[in-house]
């Protein structure tokens, strides 16, 4: 799978409206078949920072990548942002979420 996770610093008059601008974007991309997550969460250490966790299947990231919601969403963000976002994306081995086994869960 391919597995990315990408960090955005908005201005912070944008910042309460993030989610609103995305909506779209979000709902599309949940939609696509090679999509298995698309998670946004927001800093607990600043709010102006929100972070994407994203997955796609081997053959997913591309048809994402060239989709129109997705070059929509390339236009439209950059209003909302103070830098270009960072990003790590890696295609690791597995189809989703393993459990942590070193939590200790009660019985």
């Amino acid at each position: 799978m391919i597995f990315i996770v990408v960090k955005f610093e908005t201005k912070r008059e944008w910042s309460d409206r993030w989610m609103d601008l995305v909506a779209d974007f979000t709902r599309d991309t949940r939609a696509e078949p090679g999509n298995l997550w698309f998670e946004w969460s927001r800093s607990v250490e600043d709010p102006a920072e929100f972070v994407l966790v994203e997955a796609f299947t081997d053959d997913g990231a591309g048809p994402h990548v060239s989709s129109d919601h997705f070059q929509q969403a390339m236009r439209e963000l950059g209003q909302a942002l103070v830098s270009r976002p960072r990003i790590v994306s890696r295609q690791v081995d597995g189809e989703g979420w393993d459990e942590l086994g070193e939590v200790q869960m009660p019985e």
